[in-house]
């Protein structure tokens, strides 16, 4: 299986084995690439190196790669410059075949809302980013992470509530990494760092975070 832009498709099958049977999903079919990964159980999985470093790519990546179901499926990202090094990343827990990578892709910055301690919540409390239930993971006065089932991307402005509606904490901000998930069994999702700045209620904000607090 192949997956990339669909103007690299051709080039990369060739690179592949011009004679084999390869079945190609454009790089904005990443859904329908691991429905049929988990159907087929291919023994190999190709993706161009531009699809692999977006959080798409990486969450699929990550999903191939934790799956003991997966074990034996081969992945390996190409980049457009076949002369570009690769190397191997292992799976986790050291089974199955390696992953062939043509560089390593970048880790996502998630630092941008560590300027305060930070609370870990407690599991199914939610609150609301743009007018969608999110789950909150944790929280300060200068931000949050949450966990959304709709789309959520870097530099976005958002406005979050936290509370209930008779006593809600209003706050402003903007979304300071995000990457997109697909946990095993569970819907696809978005996992965000949001921004508060400085303009937070952080009395209000405190006492929430006291309150849920995960023990």
């Amino acid at each position: 299986m192949l997956i990339g832009p669909a103007d690299s498709l051709p080039a990369l099958q060739e690179r592949l084995a011009p004679a084999a049977e390869i079945e190609t999903f454009t790089d904005s079919d990443a859904l329908e690439a691991l429905d049929y990964i988990m159907r087929t159980r291919p023994a190999l999985v190709a993706m161009q190196n531009e699809f692999a470093e977006t959080s798409r790519g990486q969450a699929l990546i990550n999903r191939i790669k934790d799956d003991p179901a997966l074990a034996n499926c081969e992945m390996r990202v190409l980049a457009r410059d076949a002369a570009q090094h690769r190397v191997a990343v292992p799976r986790a827990g050291g089974g199955g075949p390696a992953v062939a990578i043509d560089q390593p892709a970048p880790a996502l910055d998630q630092k941008g809302t560590r300027r305060a301690p930070r609370v870990r919540i407690k599991d199914g409390v939610e609150v609301v980013v743009d007018g969608s239930p999110a789950t909150l993971v944790d929280l300060s006065t200068v931000g949050a992470q949450v966990v959304s089932p709709t789309i959520l991307k870097p530099n976005q402005r958002v406005r979050v509530l936290i509370g209930d509606a008779k006593n809600p904490v209003k706050c402003r901000g903007a979304i300071a990494w995000a990457a997109f998930e697909m946990p095993k069994g569970m819907p696809t999702r978005y996992r965000a760092g949001i921004d508060f700045g400085t303009t937070a209620d952080a009395a209000g904000i405190d006492g929430f975070a006291r309150r849920h607090q995960q023990e």
